[in-house]
């Protein structure tokens, strides 16, 4: 049965000793038919998203750039809408610009930032959405909320994909999946870290029934703006060793949840390429899920399956 949104997939990166090993990354998940190339946005050892989504979209041809996500803390929404406009324009037209308010407790620790409560991140989220889409639209913003206030500034440069690139939210409680569902282009469905790392917690709310939920709140925040909503779920885990009983082993140790629910974590890859690939048209007929984002690492092995599903 032919399905309203098809399937596509993205490779969320994260190092490169050098340009080249980005290149060759980059250039090895276009040729294998990816669709995005995304980059994370924390502290730890990784590359800076976006000039390395910047150094990506220069070193391919048709393959969308972006992030997921960057923090909201760590930027002005000023400088953010110039930067994002400037990668839209210099990728003629590729940016996915994911945002997102800050999760990780050692982000902040480390960096010396104040970590305000999730629900004051989360307005403080919105007031920058408004200041970034009010700055990639043509006309002057006057823009004046309890965060950020702007005056009279006209944005440049003006990013190619009118009226703005695609926005994308992604998380795990109700509050961030609403504002996701009533803002959003692409909607993220995580586990709630709730405690500011992954932990047994996280894992637990990855599992099916939680996931109902979380679909329920983002339906019913986006009212009529449901059914254009692209609902996207990043791979945690990948068992596919071949060995059935080893591959349900590292699920389990992973998600501490009966065998018959872990097998249905969104976010789990379990067993062969043909097993993987009924299990994902089974998820976005149950969640309407259809862009999958994977780490690098599983690029290579997982490319079957992005074949067999890709545009279906």
């Amino acid at each position: 049965m032919e399905h309203p949104r098809r399937f596509r997939f993205g490779v969320k990166l994260r190092r490169a000793a050098s340009g080249q090993e980005l290149a060759a990354q980059a250039q090895r998940a276009e040729d294998l038919g990816y669709s995005s190339l995304l980059l994370a946005d924390h502290v730890w050892d990784q590359l800076a998203p976006l000039p390395a989504a910047a150094a990506a979209a220069a070193l391919t041809r048709n393959i969308r750039v972006g992030t997921q996500v960057l923090c909201n803390d760590f930027r002005h929404p000023v400088m953010l809408a110039k930067e994002a406009a400037t990668l839209d324009r210099l990728s003629g037209g590729r940016l996915e610009l994911g945002l997102g308010a800050g999760w990780r407790t050692d982000d902040y620790l480390q960096a010396g930032l104040s970590m305000a409560s999730a629900a004051e991140r989360i307005a403080k989220l919105e007031e920058a959405i408004d200041v970034v889409l009010g700055l990639f639209a043509p006309e002057p913003l006057d823009y004046r909320g309890r965060h950020y206030r702007v005056r009279g500034l006209v944005g440049t440069p003006s990013p190619v994909q009118r009226p703005a690139p695609p926005l994308s939210i992604g998380g795990g409680g109700r509050k961030i999946l609403s504002l996701a569902a009533r803002r959003a282009d692409i909607v993220g469905i995580n586990p709630v870290a709730r405690s500011g790392v992954h932990d047994e917690a996280a894992d637990r709310d990855a599992s099916p029934d939680a996931t109902d939920r979380k679909l329920n709140w983002v339906r019913e925040a986006a009212g009529e703006r449901f059914p254009g909503l692209e609902l996207q779920a990043s791979v945690h885990l990948v068992a596919a060793t071949g060995d059935r009983s080893e591959d349900e082993r590292l699920l389990l140790s992973r998600y501490p949840l009966p065998v018959s629910e872990a097998r249905e974590v969104p976010h789990a890859w379990v067993g062969s390429q043909a097993e993987i690939a009924e299990s994902l048209e089974r998820r976005r007929e149950r969640w309407g899920i259809s862009y999958w984002v994977l780490g690098v690492d599983h690029m290579e092995t997982l490319a079957p399956v992005v074949e067999l599903l890709n545009g279906r």
